[in-house]
């Protein structure tokens, strides 16, 4: 990768994003274009959380409820609509 220090790039951020990095720019007393590098750099070396897969009685992965219950009606309307 090369690195040119003079090179400029427009991007279009939304409102938010804009001042949020805004704010962190001052309150560092850095640019903009240097607080949205160190931001984007914070977030790309940010720890990533381990997958929250359990291990049922019967050995099988398990992933977590996501609060929509799946019951045998919906499957077997499911079916229903495929055949």
């Amino acid at each position: 990768m090369v690195h040119n220090p003079c090179m400029r790039t427009t991007i279009t951020l939304d409102d938010d994003a804009y001042d949020f990095a805004s704010i962190y720019a001052r309150a560092k007393n850095i640019t903009l274009g240097a607080a949205i590098s160190k931001l984007i750099r914070m977030a790309e070396s940010a720890p990533q959380p381990a997958p929250d897969i359990r291990q049922s009685a019967n050995g099988l992965a398990c992933f977590p409820p996501t609060g929509i219950v799946l019951t045998s009606q919906m499957v077997k309307e499911a079916e229903c609509e495929f055949e």
